[in-house]
């Protein structure tokens, strides 16, 4: 099944979970209530947190428990859960130890072009979800999709998270769901929480509309996105990173189920 997610023509999924791992009882509350969520939508489901968030607007904000120390929780999740994982790789060197952990590999936006990244992602023979970067359009990733391809990605996803519209804010493009499917033939998913991020402005980090989450959801499902990217908290505004934009975890499947109650009137 893993594999079959990064295709042309998978079902849709969700790719769901903390921006950064936090304790053991918080990943494992939160992944709890997804795979309830999951087995009871029947919905494919990703669990998704990052062991370390590399790039920050501040030098002092939390970056999470490191590699080492993530990988064991990111481990539990799933041997709790029994979920798949996806994490972010940031350096050639960590892809093949995240890959023994995790089923799924991601590439962060701003790392979209990194040659030498992306073949070692993609050596892995893991899955990989790559999102595009916020300066870039969509026909543009066609590229990162080649570079994982040739180097023996078991998959690829590419994933729409805004394009930057002036200084600190993202605007998505509607057409970039099927222009980047076509142009990479894989899925595209969209990124709702990190969409209505306003890089920059926030104190010493970035800032948010979270209100803005459903609209653009529901918008990017009725133009075609093949799956749903959202962080999500129980209490996003004491999380350590990216509190103005994860979606609180009580307003998660609510959502969900609009969108699919959505993509069947589709015929989706």
């Amino acid at each position: 099944m893993s594999e079959a997610l990064f295709r042309p023509g998978a079902p849709f999924f969700l790719i769901a979970g903390p921006c950064v791992l936090e304790d053991d009882r918080l990943n494992l509350s939160i992944a709890a209530a997804l795979a309830r969520m999951a087995e009871e939508l029947s919905l494919p489901l990703i669990f998704k947190a990052s062991f370390d968030k590399a790039n920050r607007s501040s030098a002092g904000s939390p970056r999470g428990p490191g590699m080492d120390e993530g990988l064991r929780k990111l481990a539990r999740v799933r041997d709790e859960t029994g979920l798949p994982l996806i994490t972010d790789v940031h350096e050639p060197a960590q892809c093949a130890p995240v890959a023994g952990v995790a089923d799924y590999l991601q590439i962060p936006a701003f790392l979209c072009r990194q040659t030498d990244l992306l073949v070692a992602a993609g050596a892995t023979g893991r899955p990989v979800n790559v999102k595009k970067g916020q300066w870039m359009g969509p026909l543009e990733m066609r590229g990162a999709a080649a570079k994982l391809r040739g180097a023996g990605a078991g998959g690829v996803a590419v994933t729409e998270r805004g394009t930057f519209f002036g200084y600190g804010n993202l605007v998505v493009d509607m057409r970039s769901f099927v222009q980047m499917r076509e142009a990479c033939e894989a899925p595209t998913v969209f990124d709702g929480t990190h969409s209505v991020q306003r890089p920059g402005e926030g104190a010493g980090g970035s800032g948010g509309e979270p209100r803005f989450i459903p609209h653009l959801v529901r918008a990017a499902v009725a133009a075609g996105a093949d799956a749903l990217f959202l962080e999500t908290h129980p209490d996003p505004a004491n999380a350590p990173s990216d509190s103005t934009n994860m979606l609180p975890l009580e307003r998660l499947r609510p959502l969900v189920e609009e969108v699919l109650t959505l993509r069947a009137a589709l015929g989706l």
